[in-house]
């Protein structure tokens, strides 16, 4: 028995055009880090080699590290390091804190780091780019990932600080006054 091709479904492939020749393969790079410079400047982000090689995106809580690794920088990182310190008594308050953000999310993927007793978090995203990549791919993920750094900033702060509770405990209690008797 043999199946007909065109009985399969595409789920989402490119499909050659209809009546020509088929439009050959996407583009595939090796991502660098000049690429990566050149989306920071489109995304309007400030950022500095640092004294490592590295590309880092500043924000007033955080930094954004973009990292090539490996022999042959066929590793492509992008990590966040949160200025928020913790003690080893918050611990696993924390952990609770970011295991709900890692099941709930994609990325970053958030972990702690302790360093002379301070406990701070860090947030990572990777993708392996040695053998090439989709440009459009490259640039999408790499921006998503970005924003994903900045999401995870925020959601914290509102989970630690009590920004969104606030917020939501004052609606409620306008919610629940009575109306005004005329």
């Amino acid at each position: 028995m043999s199946i007909d091709p065109s009985s399969i479904p595409s789920f989402g492939l490119p499909q050659p055009p209809q009546g020509g020749t088929p439009a050959g393969p996407p583009p595939v790079i090796v991502p660098n880090q000049d690429l990566v410079a050149q989306l920071l400047d489109q995304m309007q982000l400030k950022h500095v080699v640092d004294e490592e090689g590295d590309l880092t995106a500043p924000w007033e809580n955080f930094r954004v590290y973009y990292m090539f690794r490996g022999d042959q920088k066929e590793l492509f990182a992008v990590r966040a390091f949160y200025d928020r310190a913790f003690t080893s008594e918050q611990k696993p308050e924390v952990l609770a804190m970011i295991d709900e953000w890692n099941r709930e999310t994609l990325w970053p993927k958030v972990y702690t780091h302790t360093h002379d007793g301070v406990i701070r978090l860090i947030g990572e995203s990777q993708m392996i780019v040695g053998g090439g990549v989709n440009p459009d791919f490259f640039v999408g993920t790499t921006a998503n990932w970005t924003e994903a750094a900045v999401g995870f900033e925020r959601w914290m702060a509102e989970r630690l600080d009590g920004t969104a509770e606030e917020a939501d405990g004052e609606a409620a209690a306008a919610e629940e006054k009575p109306a005004d008797e005329s």
